[in-house]
């Protein structure tokens, strides 16, 4: 019996835009604290810690944005959980620190927690619209997007995952990662500039990225074929 498929989701939107590509590869999805029925947990490496008690041993772990963060954190964490890596428009950290530059100023980040604080339907357009600049098929994508997104979690969890994208730095730990790990990278992302793609390759000893050529944050909906031929490939290797 082959291993178990878990993604994790980004930030905000929730499952529903994944969801047709886990049901294509026959995987399930973990909600992120606080999203559908799961409790909010405010430590980012609690969370990593309760997600990887829910996995079984040599699990494939996906995540997507914050959620390859997350996955990140819980096979550095928890290696004998996860048998294989695949991090979608992933980062070892989403604002600029000092040798990482390629990643969000902090204060755009905090002009931007500021903004959806006070009125997250109207922020959320932008923020989707605004990851998807670059991408050939950006307006498409991002009326998909919004029309997929799962209703809003409360302010509490948004501010949760605002929080672990201003403080987390998972440089330290990336290359505790044993098991086999792919990057998946939109190579005009806006949000995760593809040069921290690159970095953080460098950093998993054995990782390997395949970058999709005019496409932005959400290449799975963007070119799911291409994704999932891409992840099928490696879940076969």
């Amino acid at each position: 019996m082959s291993a178990p498929l878990v993604f994790l989701p980004g930030w905000c939107l929730g499952r529903s835009p994944l969801q047709a590509v886990v049901e294509a590869l026959n995987g399930q999805i973990i909600d992120l604290p606080g999203y559908g029925n799961a409790p909010l947990i405010t430590d980012f490496y609690a969370a990593a810690d309760d997600i990887a008690a829910r996995l079984q041993p040599g699990t494939t772990l996906a995540g997507w944005s914050l959620g390859a963060q997350l996955a990140l954190a819980v096979a550095a964490r928890h290696p004998d959980k996860v048998g294989k890596l695949i991090l979608v428009a992933g980062t070892t950290s989403f604002v600029q620190r000092d040798g990482w530059p390629n990643a969000m100023p902090p204060d755009m980040l905090t002009e931007f927690a500021a903004g959806i604080a006070a009125d997250v339907e109207a922020m959320l357009p932008r923020f989707v619209g605004g990851f998807n600049r670059g991408d050939a098929r950006a307006k498409t994508v991002t009326l998909e997007l919004l029309k997929l997104a799962d209703p809003r979690p409360a302010g509490a969890v948004l501010a949760t995952g605002l929080n672990w994208l201003r403080d987390i730095d998972l440089r330290d730990i990336a290359p505790q990662v044993k098991a086999p790990t792919l990057l998946i990278h939109g190579g005009a992302d806006p949000l995760m500039p593809l040069g921290a793609a690159k970095a953080l390759t460098t950093l998993i000893p054995g990782a390997s990225l395949e970058a999709f050529a005019d496409c932005a944050h959400a290449p799975f909906i963007s070119r799911p074929d291409e994704f999932l031929a891409t992840v099928r490939r490696f879940l076969n290797d």
